[in-house]
C-alpha cells in the first residue's frame, strides 16, 4: 500500500468516525477508548485480569450461569456435578480474557495478530486454495472465532457475514475492524446470489454456522445426541458454489501465549442431497473441536432454544 493510499483509508475512518460526533455517542466512546487502551497491554497480562473478570461474571452471571450449566449438561452427561462446575468456571474465565481482548480483535495490526497466532495443518486449507476450489471454513462459535478470519483476510480477500448492530457507533466499529486486512463483510439479509457469486469466483468464505436460526428457516439434526435447529443454507452455499469444506477452529491458548488456529481434513462427500445429513455431519465437525477445548466453546448461548414440534424448552 502507497503512502498516498494509507493516508486516504486514515481520512476514510476519520470522516466515518466524525458522524458519531454527537454527545449521546460520547458514553460509547469512552468504553472504546478503554477497549482501545486495554488493547495495548501485554497478551499475558490482558490473560491474567482477564481471568479475574471470569471470576467475577461467574458469581454475578444469573440466568446465564443456568445455560450454560444446563447446555453442559447435556452434552456432557458423562460429567458428574463438580466436573461440571469446574468446566464452567473455565468457560467464565476464558470469557473474561475473551473480553478483555476484543481491543485486539478491533484495533491490532496485522503485525502484531501474525506474531500472535500459529497455524495447526493449514495445509488442508492451503491445498484446496491451490487447487482453485471454492472454500468455505468452517468456523464455530469459539470465544476467540474472528481471530482466524483477520489473518486469512490479509492473504486473500475473505467474506463474512454479520448482522447489523443495535448501536451505529459499534456497528461501524466492529464492521471496519473486521474489514481492516481484506475482510468483506455481508449482512445476513442481503441478496445470497452475491454471496453464491462471490465463492464462485474463489473468494473464501469465513462463515460461522452454529447459532440457533430462531424463526428462521431450519432443519434437526444431532449435536451431541440432542436434536439441534441448524440453517440449511450451509448445505446449500456449499451444494450451489461447489465448494469444499474445511473446519477451522481458533484456539486461545494459556497464560496469553496467543492463538491456535486448527485447520481438520475438509468434510468428504460433502454436500449430499439431503440437508438433515449435511447438518449432523456439520455437527459432528463442530463437536471434534469442542472435545479438543470444550472450555471455548460458546455455551452462553442458548443453542438448543428451538425444539422440534411438541418439544417443551429445555432451559
Amino acid at each position: 500500500m502507497t503512502a498516498f493510499e494509507s493516508q486516504s483509508d486514515t481520512s476514510r475512518i476519520i470522516r466515518g468516525a466524525l458522524q458519531f460526533a454527537h454527545p449521546r455517542y460520547w458514553l460509547t466512546w469512552f468504553g472504546i477508548l478503554l477497549i482501545w487502551l486495554i488493547s495495548l497491554l501485554p497478551m499475558p497480562v490482558t490473560a491474567f485480569f482477564g481471568r479475574g473478570l471470569g471470576v467475577i461474571l461467574y458469581r454475578v452471571a444469573g440466568r446465564r450461569l443456568h445455560i450454560v450449566r444446563t447446555n453442559l449438561e447435556l452434552c456432557f452427561p458423562e460429567l458428574d456435578s463438580d466436573q461440571i462446575e469446574a468446566l464452567m468456571k473455565a468457560h467464565f474465565k476464558v470469557l473474561g480474557q475473551a473480553a478483555l481482548t476484543i481491543g485486539i480483535n478491533m484495533f491490532a495490526s496485522l503485525r502484531r495478530l501474525q506474531g500472535l497466532v500459529t497455524m495447526r495443518d493449514r495445509h488442508y486449507y492451503d491445498q484446496v486454495i491451490a487447487d482453485g476450489r471454492p472454500v468455505i471454513l468452517l468456523a464455530p462459535h469459539f470465544v476467540a472465532m474472528e481471530i482466524a478470519g483477520l489473518v486469512l483476510s490479509s492473504e486473500r480477500p475473505m467474506f463474512s457475514m454479520y448482522q447489523t448492530i443495535r448501536n451505529p457507533l459499534i456497528d461501524f466499529l466492529v464492521r471496519r475492524g473486521r474489514s481492516r486486512f481484506g475482510g468483506i463483510m455481508v449482512e445476513r439479509k442481503a441478496d445470497m446470489r452475491k454471496v453464491v457469486k462471490m465463492m464462485r469466483t474463489g473468494v473464501p468464505f469465513y462463515y460461522l454456522p452454529d447459532q440457533d436460526p430462531g424463526s428462521g428457516d431450519k432443519v434437526f439434526a444431532s449435536f451431541f445426541g440432542i436434536q439441534t435447529a441448524v440453517t440449511p443454507g450451509f448445505s446449500r452455499f456449499a451444494r450451489l458454489s461447489k465448494a469444499v469444506v474445511v473446519p477451522c477452529f481458533t484456539k486461545m491458548l494459556p497464560q496469553g501465549r496467543g492463538y491456535e488456529v486448527i485447520f481438520l481434513p475438509p468434510l468428504e462427500g460433502f454436500p449430499t442431497k439431503d440437508p438433515v445429513e449435511d447438518a449432523r455431519r456439520m455437527n459432528e465437525a463442530i463437536e471434534q473441536g469442542i472435545r479438543e477445548m470444550p472450555e471455548q466453546y460458546f455455551w452462553v448461548h442458548r443453542r438448543f432454544k428451538s425444539r422440534p414440534e411438541g418439544e417443551e424448552s429445555l432451559y
